[in-house]
């Protein structure tokens, strides 16, 4: 797959906004890290010296990759959208409702299985598997969901 070059060309006044990012008031470490990235990616006439993505990458504590997703967002989204953290494009469906929250608390206050002492949240999870609540069910699901009640 060929490798798309992005080029950061800043006009003054967006400089100008980086620099104040970069230097004064208080910022997340991202938005300051960006607004370096930024800054030292402009390829516009008010930037006295080109430098490389491997030589940004010497200097700030990011990757090779991260350089590329900025730069990347302020071509095609602008500059805001550059400094700022990306949402989450992901959703997940939710694995739990209502109801098999209820038959996963009436199984874990219930006795446990021949051999064990108490319910552990592997052993809830795959019961519920067992029992056809639902497909696939981690531990952690059973956590969160036993979390909530007291």
């Amino acid at each position: 797959m060929p490798r798309i070059k992005y080029n950061v060309t800043l006009d003054e006044p967006e400089r100008q906004m980086l620099e104040a990012i970069a230097t004064r008031g208080r910022h997340s470490s991202q938005k300051m890290l960006n607004a370096l990235i930024l800054l030292k990616c402009d390829m516009g006439r008010f930037q006295e010296h080109n430098v490389t993505n491997q030589a940004i990458a010497d200097v700030l504590p990011v990757s090779m990759k991260k350089i590329d997703r900025v730069k990347r967002r302020f071509v095609e989204q602008g500059l805001e959208a550059a400094l700022d953290k990306r949402k989450a494009e992901r959703t997940y469906a939710r694995k739990t409702d209502g109801e098999f929250e209820a038959h996963l608390i009436a199984l874990s206050c219930g006795t446990p299985p021949p051999g064990h002492a108490r319910w552990s949240l592997r052993l809830l999870a795959d019961r519920m598997v067992e029992l056809h609540y639902v497909e696939a069910l981690s531990h952690e699901t059973v956590r969160r969901v036993l979390k909530k009640t007291s």
